[in-house]
């Protein structure tokens, strides 16, 4: 039976893909994948005889034309997006397509280069007394962003701020940061190609991380992160586990 299947294969190292997404890989007989984005180490996973489709060199129509003839021949589809594909991933076109064209389709999540970026930064995002919130943005490009998703007016939130797609642009992106509202000793760390051996990571504060990224040779494949999640001198402790706290499963020692 003729199936497209989104798969999440990770932010880079190849063994970060999920179980279920490497099974479905493995019997593909067609793979469309993001060759400017996927590390090609991934497709040890597919047979031999995968016809593989590098979407970097393809248009949409292009890439719909292959789900068709896929669909018709009764093959199975392996739609390979690098990290998680709900993260500026363009699935919602394709998902349109399939839906209008009566094609079954599946997503299989991933490890996003968010998730991969914060193990590597050993921090975690969400601290108590520190930051509850993760906003996930990227500034404006040739894809427009709403006015009331601006940097400058996400900033004021003081929240952990993750930024896709701003290493190009990370001087606007740290201009705008500050005059949202974070101090310029707020601390900052870009992490180019999260999990790949090649991985770079360059910490600072929003003073001087341009200034370390550029001499680092960051211009892309980078995640900005900002907060002071990543500077934690001081932080609440979690209620989860203190031994006073009585939850569903334990009795905190004061209750006993």
């Amino acid at each position: 039976m003729s199936q497209v299947v989104f798969i999440g294969a990770g932010p880079g190292d190849p063994e970060l893909i999920t179980i279920k997404g490497k099974k479905m890989l493995e019997k593909a007989d067609v793979i469309i994948y993001t060759g400017s984005l996927l590390n090609p180490e991934i497709f040890k996973y597919a047979k031999p005889e995968a016809e593989l489709y590098d979407s970097a060199k393809m248009n949409r129509e292009e890439v719909f034309a292959v789900f068709a003839k896929a669909a018709r021949e009764g093959k199975l589809v392996a739609r390979v997006h690098d990290g998680d594909p709900s993260f500026y991933g363009a699935i919602q076109e394709q998902i349109a397509f399939l839906e209008k064209e009566k094609i079954s389709y599946t997503i299989i999540p991933g490890v996003s280069c968010l998730q991969g970026s914060a193990a590597n930064l050993k921090r975690e995002l969400t601290l108590p007394n520190v930051s509850q919130t993760v906003i996930i943005t990227r500034p404006e490009g040739r894809t427009p962003v709403p006015e009331s998703e601006s940097i400058r007016k996400l900033a004021q939130h003081q929240a952990t701020m993750v930024i896709f797609l701003g290493a190009p642009q990370i001087a606007e992106v740290v201009e705008e940061l500050k005059k949202g509202g974070y101090p310029s000793d707020t601390p900052a760390a870009v992490v180019y190609k999260a999990t790949w051996p090649d991985q770079k990571i360059v910490k600072g504060t929003l003073s001087d991380i341009v200034e370390k990224v550029r001499a680092a040779g960051i211009t892309k494949t980078a995640l900005i992160f900002v907060g002071r999640f990543l500077n934690p001198e001081t932080f609440d402790f979690s209620k989860l586990y203190e031994p006073s706290f009585t939850t569903g499963f334990r009795k905190g020692v004061e209750d006993v």
